[in-house]
């Protein structure tokens, strides 16, 4: 038997490589380097076996009836899968993968990290600064910024990523760990030094605030007015997690109000807008306080390759009769 599989976007070529020396596999893929059209993705996946999407794809009842009852599994191009439902994939017995793959929690680790110097030291203002011309020479008091030595870091969630961090941060930068989760994790105390501590407490105490929880219900909206008003003056938020985690219009009003120092984003309500009404995307946009990045902390090319082989490694492992290593 033939599998018919359709890509929703093109991928890196390693994991395509892989699906097309299977010959049970036929395979397609929307070339075009953007989102599919919604009507273009209801007509491309009738009659397919398997669905390989990517995580700008609405994987709902109407993709899977469009597919029709040949459907049997979707493999996400993504270590979260909120764009997948899977309760309705569940009714109908279609197998759901992820790709994670250890490689995305290193480099979505490596950008926090990256925001998280860029904020403290304000890197991006100070190039702006330059590139404009707006350099002088040297002045005792240009551009000054915070060090991170002895610093309060507070982490919502202890996963692979939340534990990535902390561990380069512990050690070589003496940075204080703070932590919250749904319950204690005593081995990530212990390796780092950290503190368990109610969200509100993290909150009031930390000078970065930096969240890696998977979008759910219980986390939509995590960081409201209310949250945001336990901060410091003087904190910063960082989130690579899920846009929705934040609400946008409770972090411009924040700003506005000064109740925080700054955020980096990589990630954003409303992807690939702003969730906001045009004064404040413009407002979040100029703030030179905020560093913004195009949802690309795992955007490495060691691991979208691992991603890609990820996928296709749960696609073989199904076409062959087995469990797929990902199945979610």
């Amino acid at each position: 038997m033939r599998h018919h599989v359709f890509v929703t976007r093109k991928i890196p070529d390693e994991g395509l490589k892989m699906l097309k020396a299977d010959k049970r596999i036929a395979l397609s893929v929307y070339q075009k380097n953007q989102v599919i059209p919604r009507a273009e993705l209801l007509r491309r996946v009738k009659g397919m076996n398997i669905i390989l999407s990517i995580l700008t794809e609405k994987i709902d009842a109407a993709v899977m009836d469009a597919a029709g009852p040949s459907l049997k599994m979707i493999a996400n191009y993504a270590v979260g899968f909120d764009n997948i439902d899977l309760a309705e994939a569940k009714k109908r017995g279609i197998a759901v993968t992820n790709a994670a793959h250890p490689c995305v929690s290193e480099s979505v680790a490596e950008h926090t990290i990256a925001l998280l110097f860029a904020l403290a030291h304000r890197i991006v203002e100070a190039d702006h600064f330059t590139r404009s011309g707006q350099y002088k020479g040297w002045e005792p008091e240009l551009l000054l910024g915070g060090d991170l030595m002895g610093k309060t870091l507070g982490l919502i969630g202890t996963g692979n990523i939340g534990t990535m961090v902390a561990r380069r941060l512990s050690g070589g930068f003496g940075i204080k760990i703070l932590y919250t989760d749904v319950k204690r994790n005593p081995a990530f105390e212990k390796a780092f030094g950290a503190k368990f501590k109610s969200k509100e407490a993290l909150l009031r105490e930390s000078d970065f605030v930096s969240l890696h929880v998977p979008l759910l219900p219980a986390t939509q909206h995590l960081m409201n007015h209310a949250a945001f008003g336990l901060m410091k003056s003087s904190a910063f938020l960082i989130n690579t997690a899920r846009g929705p985690i934040v609400d946008s219009a409770a972090l411009v009003d924040a700003l506005k109000k000064k109740q925080i120092a700054g955020a980096a984003l990589d990630v954003f309500e409303g992807e690939p807008t702003f969730a906001l009404k045009k004064s404040d995307a413009t407002f979040l946009q100029h703030a030179w306080n905020v560093i913004l990045t195009p949802h690309t902390a795992s955007a490495t090319v060691e691991t979208r390759q691992a991603m890609s082989r990820t996928a296709a490694e749960n696609i073989l492992a199904f076409v062959r009769g087995k469990r797929p290593p990902n199945q979610i």
